[in-house]
């Protein structure tokens, strides 16, 4: 038996109130840049250490009752990176997959955000400031007692 499934957005709306609601994004950005003064870029992608101590993209589980998906998506994201998300919005459009995922009852929906570089770097470098930040990986991951753990980096793609 499957334990996960691909449904479309409008089929996810008709689940019921038992199933929590994640939202993630990919923020990216073309990158016309060299690495190593050789290698040419394509973009830099935008990741957060996740509570479980992997990589992965912004976003957390939204409140369907009060909020859109993107509506939730966009408050997560100003929580947990700061400032900067206030100068673009995710909006339905940017929509791309849902996932659901029965064990759990989780249905995960992924959206992609082109950014400007100038977007993306001012992201990272203002997440140290938000509000959540570092708070979920703290609590799941400290190596050492070193206080919180969670970051986020912008990685470039080649």
């Amino acid at each position: 038996m499957a334990t996960s499934s691909s449904l479309k957005l409008v089929e996810t709306r008709a689940l019921g109130s038992d199933w929590r609601h994640l939202c993630t994004v990919l923020l990216y950005a073309p990158n016309p840049g060299m690495l190593y003064g050789r290698i040419p870029l394509r973009y830099t992608v935008l990741m957060v250490m996740r509570f479980d101590g992997r990589l992965g993209f912004p976003g957390g589980f939204v409140n369907t009752h009060h909020h859109s998906l993107e509506d939730g998506l966009n408050r997560e994201l100003s929580k947990k990176l700061g400032k900067a998300v206030s100068t673009f919005r995710v909006e339905r459009a940017d929509y791309r997959s849902s996932q659901t995922d029965v064990k759990t009852n989780v249905v995960g929906h992924f959206y992609t955000k082109k950014l400007t570089l100038a977007q993306l770097h001012a992201v990272e470098t203002g997440a140290s400031e938000a509000r959540a930040h570092g708070l979920e990986v703290e609590t799941a991951w400290d190596p050492g007692g070193l206080g919180p753990s969670g970051f986020v980096c912008s990685l470039p793609s080649v």
